[in-house]
């Protein structure tokens, strides 16, 4: 189905159309006429399939059908997860509103706070914020929300998973209660449903594929190896290959530094980025990625969401996340709009049991390759009672150890008495001899 079939201006069609888009995902054909109708919406797609572009589009055309000349005011807010979600879907917007007389302000932190009040100042239709900075302003009264139309929770399982709740609905708390309220996930789960139930009024559901579908466009790839060879291996993978632009996700902040540094000494030119790292340096990290300066770029889970760059192929997972359901979207970073992708998963022996967990997500098997030389030793496992000939029994009876037999020659410790007897031994003459010194001595 053409984008231009849907009911949305010619300005937003125009501007789309620059921007390579013409034919609506089956996300944004579903999402689209729903959000134009003004029901409230709770929507489930993988990453990857233009959510962004399915709440933006219809958005933008409500509110270019009721701009006003005077001072732009405040009418969508968008709340997302992670500053790189946050620049991305701001992009959007401003791409998508590139003929559109509206105005978007980004919003998050680590960024300075008195130029984005200045920006607020001169006037936005549309906030793209992380819930905190939007709070933030908030209480310092740089944003009126009284005339706020429409509520956007974009990656609402990530904003609960990093803990968000409560700002979110501190949010919810200072908006008009007659609004439009749009929740997107990738994943559907209990606590979104829940979330949904106490900000949604009647809302449509729209879902799109289930969560082990987002796979269809990547081809998935496990290589077993030791813990401590990782690093080796990864940088092994690499360069054998020949990838030119590799992502790769691991779990902790400390470790994606040193994978980091161990690549870089290895000759592969890489940049990491994590929650320690200031704005500044995470956009431009991403930025030398996308366009080719950088050949790695090491991401914790932080920056799962968020990183769209369209021409990745690969994607390597140095070790499986702590939340099960950031798999798919570190593995959404590639195969994005159609394309094909690859996806590597490094598994060491002790993360077995969290990998039964992923492929139970993902509802398939994924394939192994045992890489020659990188691959762990398998131990035999002695099945039955018996031991082996070679193998040493650890216990002595039916009881368990024997007590060893206490040696008879063991030397006793010497004690005072001991002395007082070797005196008493000595011969009697020898005994005056050394009392007679004595005396004299005094």
């Amino acid at each position: 189905m053409s984008l231009a079939t849907l009911g949305l201006s010619s300005e937003i069609i125009k501007a789309i159309k620059e921007k390579g888009y013409e034919h609506a995902t089956p996300i944004q054909k579903a999402l689209i006429p729903v959000i134009l109708k003004g029901s409230d919406v709770m929507a489930g797609a993988q990453t990857g399939t233009g959510k962004t572009a399915g709440f933006a589009l219809p958005i933008l055309h409500e509110l270019s059908k009721n701009t006003l000349k005077q001072k732009p005011h405040l009418r969508a807010i968008v709340i997302v997860p992670t500053r790189e979600l946050a620049r991305q879907v701001h992009e959007s917007f401003e791409a998508y509103a590139k003929y559109l007389p509206l105005k978007s302000v980004l919003l998050y932190g680590g960024a300075n706070m008195t130029s984005q009040a200045n920006r607020l100042k001169n006037g936005a239709d549309i906030i793209v914020a992380t819930s905190g900075r939007f709070l933030e302003h908030f209480m310092q009264k740089n944003i009126n929300t009284e005339a706020v139309r429409y509520l956007v929770l974009d990656e609402a399982d990530t904003i609960l998973d990093m803990g968000f709740v409560h700002e979110v609905m501190q949010i919810i708390n200072a908006l008009p209660k007659k609004r439009q309220n749009i929740l997107v996930s990738a994943t559907l789960s209990g606590s979104v449903k829940r979330l949904a139930n106490d900000i949604l009024h009647k809302p449509k559901l729209v879902e799109v594929d289930s969560m082990g579908t987002s796979a269809s466009k990547v081809e998935l790839l496990i290589h077993p190896v030791e813990k401590e060879r990782k690093n080796e291996l990864l940088s092994f993978i690499i360069g054998s290959k020949n990838y030119k632009q590799v992502l790769v996700f691991v779990r902790k902040k400390e470790e994606a530094d040193e994978v980091a540094r161990e690549l870089n000494l290895s000759g592969l030119k890489t940049l990491v980025i994590h929650g320690d790292k200031t704005s500044g340096m995470r956009t431009r990290a991403l930025a030398g990625f996308k366009e080719g300066k950088i050949r790695v770029l090491v991401a914790t889970d932080i920056a799962a969401r968020g990183l769209d760059i369209p021409s990745l192929e690969v994607v390597i997972n140095y070790d499986i996340p702590h939340v099960t359901g950031d798999f798919v979207h570190r593995i959404g970073r590639t195969g994005r709009a159609g394309k094909v992708g690859l996806a590597i998963t490094l598994v060491s022996p002790k993360e077995e049991v969290a990998l039964r967990d992923v492929e139970q997500l993902m509802g398939k098997q994924i394939k192994r390759e045992a890489i020659e030389d990188y691959a762990p030793k398998i131990e035999k496992v002695q099945k039955g009672a018996r031991k082996t000939v070679d193998v040493k029994k650890k216990t002595q009876g039916a009881f368990g150890r024997k007590k060893s037999k206490v040696s008879t020659s063991k030397k006793r410790k010497t004690t005072k008495r001991d002395a007082f007897k070797a005196f008493d031994a000595t011969p009697k003459k020898e005994k005056s001899k050394k009392n007679s010194a004595r005396g004299r001595g005094r």
